[in-house]
């Protein structure tokens, strides 16, 4: 399983937000919705072998994560709508610190990125890291930011971790989040 995690540091952590307003009413949660795609479409199917992991830092409520297992969802279009309704039925619900279901392969919990440290190594993906393409072997589990930069408390947490690239300019996550899918495709394909 590859897994993509996401931190959304304006993407508030209730439900409280419009579909019809995700990049407003939602703090950026169009950018979380995008890289959810990303993450779990190809063109007519689904990648069964990969997680993605939502951290929502934006309150009102303390810090929430929400995981996406692609062997287990359904009711997932791929527009940011849809993708959009999955997250906040999932803030719907009380949860405490263990991922509690929401829908079928949709889980959330209380949380964020320094839980998530203790259970999983990440490969930060940064422009300044070792280009991917060149690397040896692939990290499983990628982390990301939004359209912000890591805060200072999050690099403290991850100063540890290797970081890789997936080219020279700064992209979108999610676009980072596709070039990454290419390269795994590749190897597993046996592509040069």
């Amino acid at each position: 399983m590859t897994a993509f995690t996401v931190i959304g540091h304006l993407s508030h952590s209730d439900g409280a937000f419009s579909l019809n307003d995700l990049p407003g009413s939602g703090g950026r949660m169009d950018i979380l919705c995008r890289c959810l795609n990303a993450s779990l479409f190809l063109s007519h199917d689904m990648r069964r072998d990969i997680i993605c992991y939502l951290v929502l830092c934006g309150g009102p409520v303390p810090q929430k994560t929400v995981r996406f297992s692609g062997d287990l969802i359904r009711s997932l279009s791929p527009d940011e709508r849809s993708a959009g309704a999955l997250i906040k039925k999932a803030l719907d619900i009380p949860v405490g610190s263990e991922f509690r279901d929401a829908a079928p392969g949709v889980s959330v919990r209380k949380g964020g990125l320094a839980q998530l440290m203790t259970e999983q190594a990440f490969a930060i993906l940064d422009e300044k890291g070792i280009d991917i393409r060149t690397a040896e072997v692939i990290p499983e589990a990628f982390l990301l930011s939004d359209h912000l930069n890591f805060t200072d408390d999050e690099e403290l947490l991850i100063k540890q971790c290797p970081r890789y690239s997936v080219g020279p300019a700064c992209i979108h996550a999610d676009h980072a989040i596709t070039i990454v899918h290419n390269e795994l495709d590749r190897r597993r394909h046996g592509w040069k």
